[in-house]
């Protein structure tokens, strides 16, 4: 089965704060062990909401909203696409990638990873 990761974005994010280098060598180091297992199958962190769009469409209308966008909450700051046999498996490997980030930027770090299985497509699992 595959799963989708999202890490939620902050006000450091929004704000176009780099993020630190433990955490960067902490994540590579993480990211290199899950892609030597075979768990890991993509990653990447996306920009700030300000250089984004929204696409609406709403009675037939099209309509694009520029960013920045106000809900940071709702935000996506990164994805990660696994590999996991089951949901409790994916949730392990979750937390492992939180605990990583917590561990490298220490008890005043707060995040949140969204955690949702992909659905195959027309031809089957991929």
């Amino acid at each position: 089965m595959r799963f989708m990761m999202f890490v939620k974005g902050n006000a450091d994010y929004e704000a176009g704060r780099p993020p630190r280098g433990a955490e960067i060598a902490a994540i590579g180091q993480l990211a290199a062990e899950m892609s030597a297992a075979g768990v890991l199958l993509d990653m990447g962190g996306l920009l700030p909401s300000a250089a984004g769009a929204k696409v609406h469409v709403t009675k037939g209308e099209l309509t694009v909203t520029d960013g920045p966008f106000t809900e940071t909450k709702e935000l996506v700051g990164g994805y990660a696409i696994l590999r996991a046999a089951s949901r409790a498996e994916a949730i392990e490997l979750g937390k492992r990638f939180m605990q990583v980030q917590l561990d490298a930027l220490g008890p005043s770090f707060h995040g949140e990873l969204e955690i949702r299985q992909l659905a195959d497509g027309p031809g089957g699992p991929r």
